[in-house]
C-alpha cells in the first residue's frame, strides 16, 4: 500500500505544482488534485494556500474540457483564498488572472496579472496570463517588455520549457516564423512531463499549419495526442490537417474526437464549416447548433463569446449583429483578432471603406499585426477587390495562399477564386518620353 500510496501523493504534488506554475497537467491527476484539495477546504476553509491550489486546478481542468462550470467554482475558491490571507497573495492573484484570460477578459486579467507581479516581482507564472492580457488588449509594446522582464529572470530548468513556449507565442504575433518554432521545438524537446510535452508539440503542429506545413502540422499533432489522448487542441488540429491533406473521412473522425473531449464553440464553428464546404447540410447545421449551445453554456458562466458568435454571425448569419458584437468588443479590448473579425463583419455588411481601417490594423506589422495569419490578408483582400484596388487585393490575396493555401475549407477556394478572376498584374506603363 505504501507504493500507491507515495506514487499518488507525488502525482498531486506534481500536478500542484503545475497549476500554481501555470504549465500544463495531466487530466487525471488534476481530478485527483482537485478532489483531494475540496477535502481540504472542507476540513479546514481558512486554508488560504489550499483555496488558491484549488481554483487554479478548476482554471486548468475548465481549460482541459471545456466545462465552463468549473469558471465560477474557480472563482468562488480564488476569491475565498484572497479573503482569508488578504490582498496580498500571488498565488491566487495569478490563478485569477488566469481565469480572466481563460474568460476572454483582458481588462481584468491585466489588472489582476499586474497586482500579482507587484506581490511577487520575480514570480514568473504571472507573466505569460499578463502578456495574453496585454495582447488581447492590442498593447503589444507591453507584451513584449513582459517577455523581456520574463526571459531576464532566473528560473529552474522545469520552468524554462514554459518560458521558451511563451516567448513561441509571442515571436508568432510579430511575424517572426523561424524563432519562434525554434523557441518551441526546444521547450518540446526539455519539457519535463507527457501533458507538458504534449502542450508544445500542438503549438508547433499549429505554426506548421499556419505555414501551410500539412505533413509536419500533422506529425506535430500526432504526436501530441499520442502522448496525452485528452489534449484536445490538437485532435482538432489533426482534423484540420487530414482535411487539407484530402483525407475526409479521418479528418471528421478527428473532429469529433475534439468535441468529445472539449467541445469548444470555435471547435464545433471549425466542424460545421468543413460539413458545409462537403455539402453536408444537415450535419453542418446540427455542429452550428452545438455552437451555440456550447455559447450559451459559456455566457452563463461569465465567458466573453462576442467575438466567436461575431465570426458565426458575419458568415452565417445576421453581419450587423456581428458589427454591433464586435464594434462592442473592440472598445473594450481592442487586439488583432477583434480588429480582423470587426472588420470582416463590416465587410459582410457593405460598409467596405470602414472594414479596411480595421483590416489594415490586423495585417499591417506597422500598426500591430505582425502575425502573418492567411485569413487575415484573405479578407483584406477581399475588402479591396471590393473597393476596387485591384493590386494591393492581388497582392494580399497572394499572400493568405501562400501563407498557407488550405487555410479554410469555405475561404481558400474563394480567395482562389478571386485571385484568377483579378488577373495577372498588368505592366507597367512606358514612362512618357
Amino acid at each position: 500500500m505504501r507504493g500507491p500510496r507515495r506514487r499518488r501523493g507525488a502525482a498531486l504534488a506534481s500536478a500542484e505544482k503545475a497549476v500554481l506554475g501555470g504549465l500544463p497537467a495531466a487530466l487525471p491527476d488534476l481530478t485527483a488534485l482537485i478532489g483531494a484539495r475540496e477535502a481540504l477546504v472542507r476540513a479546514h476553509p481558512r486554508d488560504a494556500q489550499a483555496w488558491a491550489v484549488l481554483g487554479a486546478a478548476y482554471v486548468e481542468r475548465a481549460r482541459r474540457t471545456a466545462d465552463p462550470g468549473d469558471y465560477p467554482r474557480a472563482e468562488r475558491a480564488l476569491q475565498t483564498s484572497l479573503k482569508v490571507a488578504g490582498k496580498n497573495n500571488a498565488e491566487a492573484l495569478s490563478a485569477l488572472a488566469g481565469l480572466a484570460v481563460a474568460r476572454r477578459d483582458f481588462p481584468a486579467a491585466r489588472r489582476f496579472g499586474e497586482e500579482a507581479l507587484k506581490a511577487a516581482p520575480k514570480r514568473w507564472s504571472a507573466y505569460p496570463v499578463l502578456i495574453d492580457a496585454y495582447d488581447g488588449l492590442g498593447d503589444y509594446k507591453a507584451a513584449g517588455s513582459a517577455l523581456d522582464r520574463l526571459t531576464a529572470l532566473k528560473v529552474g530548468a522545469d520552468v524554462k520549457p514554459a518560458v521558451r513556449a511563451r516567448a513561441a507565442a509571442v515571436y508568432r504575433d510579430r511575424g517572426w516564423r523561424e524563432d519562434a518554432v525554434a523557441q518551441v521545438t526546444d521547450a518540446a524537446a526539455a519539457a519535463r512531463t507527457p501533458a507538458e510535452q504534449a502542450a508544445y508539440l500542438c503549438q508547433a503542429g499549429q505554426l506548421a499549419w499556419e505555414r501551410g506545413d500539412r505533413d509536419d502540422a500533422l506529425r506535430h499533432f500526432t504526436a501530441a495526442v499520442r502522448l496525452d489522448p485528452e489534449q484536445s487542441a490538437a485532435r482538432a488540429g489533426q482534423g484540420r490537417a487530414l482535411a487539407a491533406l484530402g483525407r475526409t473521412q479521418d479528418a471528421l473522425t478527428a473532429y469529433q474526437g475534439a468535441l468529445v473531449h472539449r467541445p469548444t464553440p470555435q471547435v464545433a464553428l471549425e466542424l460545421a464549416e468543413l460539413y458545409e464546404s462537403l455539402g453536408m447540410g444537415r450535419q453542418a447545421e446540427a455542429q452550428y447548433e452545438l455552437m451555440r449551445t456550447q455559447v450559451r453554456r459559456e455566457l452563463e458562466a461569465g465567458v466573453d463569446d462576442d467575438l466567436v458568435i461575431g465570426q458565426y454571425e458575419a458568415d452565417h448569419g445576421d453581419a450587423q449583429e456581428a458589427v454591433e458584437r464586435l464594434t462592442a468588443e473592440w472598445e473594450r479590448q481592442p487586439g488583432i483578432e477583434v480588429a480582423d473579425a470587426l472588420g470582416w463583419a463590416l465587410h459582410r455588411a457593405g460598409d467596405d471603406k470602414e472594414a479596411l481601417r480595421y483590416a489594415s490594423i490586423a495585417t499591417d506589422s506597422t500598426k500591430g499585426g505582425g502575425v502573418r495569419s492567411a485569413p487575415y490578408a484573405f479578407h483584406r483582400g477581399m475588402i479591396e477587390r471590393d473597393l476596387d484596388l485591384e493590386a494591393p487585393a492581388r497582392r494580399h490575396l497572394q499572400d493568405a495562399l501562400r501563407f498557407n493555401p488550405y487555410f479554410s475549407p469555405l475561404q481558400a477556394p474563394v480567395a482562389k477564386a478571386a485571385l484568377t478572376a483579378l488577373g495577372d498584374q498588368p505592366p507597367e506603363e512606358p514612362l512618357p518620353g
